[in-house]
């Protein structure tokens, strides 16, 4: 039997890497792509190998769109086809309004929302081919009534993921399901890090305005991604699924 296949960008750690190892444990066969954690990327290789199913890792600057088009040939001329697709990559910056500025906007938005999108238009060549396909875009719930200045150009592109979505539902249906996940606070490695420069305040601060009153593990948001490509999630197309235990 034809095993499924999924494709998460960004996903040598955090979130993405969360995926790829539901993924795997569902007996998917799985593409890791990083643009710069090469060893990270080969360590989760080897783990969801362990699991027995094929991994393939791949470098791509999903900003670039000759970049993307490599990688999803490398794709298909290894598995033929790909089911899934989960635009996961993304880069934030904090700063204060007033230090932000065009580059800060293109170095952002070229990730998180054209990445997605050039990405999302190589893969959905192949879907339609299949007529079958699930692409699940990782938002955030800072793209809905947030207000925080300094992580402005992260909060527009994540704004601009769920206006991507809609669209893409539209665009490819019947036969591709594009809905998006807005995670709130996630304990990824980043958070962990933070937390301990800041003595263990940062976590337990931002846990107070939730309320479940926790960060979300990885594995809580990985399992919905899980949810939207598998056939439970059949009629869903063009949503937005908010998961922040409620801010």
């Amino acid at each position: 039997m034809e095993r499924k296949v999924a494709l998460v960008t960004g996903s040598s750690r955090g979130i993405g890497r969360g995926c790829i190892l539901e993924f795997a444990k569902k007996g998917y066969d799985v593409v890791i792509n990083y643009n710069n954690s090469e060893e990270l990327a080969i360590s989760l290789k080897e783990e969801v190998e362990n699991l027995g199913v094929k991994a393939l890792v791949i470098k791509c600057d999903v900003s670039k769109e000759e970049d993307v088009i490599n990688m999803i040939n490398s794709v298909i001329r290894e598995f033929g086809h790909i089911d899934v697709l989960v635009n996961n990559a993304a880069i934030e910056e904090c700063s204060e309004f007033k230090d932000k500025n065009k580059s800060s906007f293109e170095r952002i938005l070229g990730t998180n929302l054209i990445g997605s999108f050039l990405v999302s238009k190589e893969v959905s060549k192949y879907m339609l081919e299949r007529k079958f396909g699930r692409i699940i875009n990782i938002s955030s719930n800072n793209s809905i009534n947030k207000y925080d200045p300094s992580t402005l150009e992260y909060d527009c592109s994540k704004a601009g993921i769920n206006i991507l979505t809609k669209n893409m539902a539209k665009e490819f249906a019947p036969y591709i399901n594009v809905n998006a996940v807005a995670p709130g606070w996630v304990l990824t490695e980043k958070n962990e890090e933070l937390d301990k420069e800041l003595n263990g305040c940062f976590v337990s601060s931002e846990s107070k305005n939730i309320l479940l009153k926790r960060f979300a593990s990885v594995e809580e948001i990985a399992k919905v991604v899980l949810f939207l490509a598998g056939d439970d999630s059949s009629y869903i197309n063009g949503e937005v699924i908010v998961v922040d235990g409620g801010c």
